[in-house]
């Protein structure tokens, strides 16, 4: 069973232009919170393709491994989590809006520790979505620039 987590921001650029800030996943280090991003296979483009994400607040963290496993530029990515702390699904979608477009970002996670995470999740999930939150905040601040 997943759990859901999904946040979302408005942005003032056409949806080529958010879909390519959004999918530098190198530059996804600016803005996501407490995170290291990098592509891996097929320098992280289409089908295929791989991610790494490194997270961490000093030296406690975890590497999440991703392969891609849905690409419809610019619309729509989906990443497959292949770790043993996140499984599951993560997707970026970017819609156009009148002036500009909307990024999307959902997280369809099996929680580590089997009933035990997904009985946690209620109270996990609002501090996970701050941080999807606080990490949008902070591309728009990048893209504003």
């Amino acid at each position: 069973m997943s759990c859901h987590a999904e946040a979302a921001i408005d942005l003032p650029l056409d949806p080529q232009a958010a879909w390519d800030a959004v999918m530098d996943w190198n530059g996804q280090s600016a803005w996501m919170l407490f995170t290291r991003v990098w592509s891996t296979d097929n320098d992280g483009q289409g089908v295929g393709g791989g991610v790494a994400a490194r997270t961490s607040v000093g030296s406690v963290g975890f590497t999440d491994d991703m392969v891609i496993t849905h690409w419809d530029p610019p619309h729509e990515c989906t990443v497959k989590h292949l770790g043993t702390i996140v499984r599951g699904t993560g997707t970026f979608a970017v819609r156009p809006t009148t002036g500009g477009s909307t990024f999307t970002w959902s997280e369809d996670v099996i929680p580590p520790l089997g009933a035990l995470g997904r009985i946690s999740w209620p109270l996990v999930r609002p501090a996970f979505e701050l941080m999807m939150r606080i990490s949008l905040k902070r591309l728009a601040a990048v893209v504003a620039r």
